[in-house]
């Protein structure tokens, strides 16, 4: 029970206020987690997730995030928002300026937002570095791989109307985000979002839980390069490029605990133009009970391409040490079919290999392959 009456708390860390502070206070917050994973199975030397962090060796850096947010009260009705973050990017820790806007509260329903935001993008979205507020240790790849955007520079309005069984709180934003890294085959490249909008509704109930339904869209472009070796010869290759091409993403997600049970659903669609792909698809159902200070979770998630589908399972325990500190542990089975790598990371020159041996009718290069592993993952989530 207690876990439960701190995830506002949690949440309110890394999401827009629900009033005003009056003119000069100020709340400042801490919050992070420490932790260490481990890729196990057939595929030794392999690494796994967004940023390739997951390996067969015993590595905090997936895991591993601290960060804090300052607000304060310029007026009674307008505030200003910082939160700074510390994680890694592959194999440097970096300083991020994740949040920093200035907020004007009309009235009790109405807030309007500018400066640098979240993205409003999945379901976790704004609480995306407080692990507090989820139950897993690491979110499920499948879905929240998906979009590596986590803020952009823009404004939003935010609009919340109560209701007698609730509340609904409807979010439009627009903006941009310049200069932001991708992470794509074990490298690290620069891309654009112009013309970002976006919008989402969530409906909170008193009794049956939370139900949202968001859309995303922006212009993209980027250029995915690099040099590979054909035949013995260095050999420079163009793998995507994207000139203000439309991509649109769209989540529908339900979230419920009464305090004994819990759920937590996502399901996303992926579409950009001119990328070679179809749209694609990826979900993840997740199921949990406590049993007092512990909470033990099953998730099944999965994410669907043109190349093939990759599917997991995670298995979870979770245990209060205090208020405001979890230990967490998970256990998550991971497979892929169809030659398809899903988050696993294909390097550019086993993609080469790969698409040689497709056009050469197998005669030269290698087929591509399934990927499977264990992943374990031992941590600690914390909010002050």
């Amino acid at each position: 029970m207690m876990k439960m009456k701190l995830l506002p708390l949690a949440i309110c860390l890394a999401s827009a206020p629900a009033f005003a502070l009056e003119q000069g206070e100020y709340r400042l917050n801490y919050f992070g987690s420490v932790g260490i994973t481990h890729l196990g199975g057939e595929d030794q030397g392999r690494s796994y997730g967004v940023s390739g962090q997951t390996t067969d060796s015993w590595r905090g850096d997936q895991l591993s995030k601290f960060g804090a947010q300052l607000t304060y009260g310029l007026t009674d009705t307008l505030g200003v928002t910082l939160q700074a973050t510390a994680k890694p990017l592959q194999d440097e820790w970096q300083a991020n300026l994740e949040w920093a806007y200035l907020s004007w509260q009309a009235n009790d329903q109405l807030m309007v937002r500018a400066g640098r935001l979240r993205s409003p993008v999945y379901m976790y979205s704004e609480s995306l570095d407080v692990g507090f507020s989820y139950p897993w240790l690491r979110l499920p790849d499948e879905v929240y791989s998906q979009v590596q955007l986590t803020n952009y520079e823009g404004a939003d309005v935010v609009y919340t109307l109560p209701l007698s069984y609730g509340s609904v709180t409807f979010q439009v934003a627009a903006g941009q985000a310049k200069n932001r890294d991708y992470f794509a085959y074990d490298d690290l490249f620069s891309i654009d979002y112009g013309k970002l909008f976006g919008g989402n509704v969530s409906l909170a109930t008193n009794d049956y839980g939370t139900f949202r339904v968001g859309y995303v869209e922006a212009d993209i472009s980027t250029t995915i390069d690099g040099v590979v070796n054909a035949f013995g010869t260095p050999t420079y290759r163009q793998l995507l490029e994207l000139k203000k091409d439309k991509g649109k993403f769209t989540s529908i997600g339900y979230q419920y605990d009464n305090g004994t049970w819990l759920t937590a659903n996502e399901w996303t669609t992926r579409v950009t133009e001119n990328d070679n792909n179809a749209s694609i698809d990826s979900f993840y159902l997740m199921g949990g009970r406590r049993f007092g200070d512990f909470l033990a979770h099953v998730t099944y998630a999965q994410l669907d391409e043109n190349e093939g589908r990759q599917n997991s399972w995670t298995l979870g325990l979770n245990y209060n040490i205090a208020p405001t500190v979890v230990l967490k542990t998970e256990y998550k089975r991971v497979d892929t079919s169809g030659g398809y790598d899903g988050v696993f990371v294909r390097g550019k020159q086993e993609l080469y290999e790969n698409e040689l041996f497709e056009r050469s009718g197998g005669l030269a290069g290698v087929p591509a392959r399934n990927y499977d592993g264990d992943i374990i993952s031992v941590g600690v989530d914390f909010v002050f």
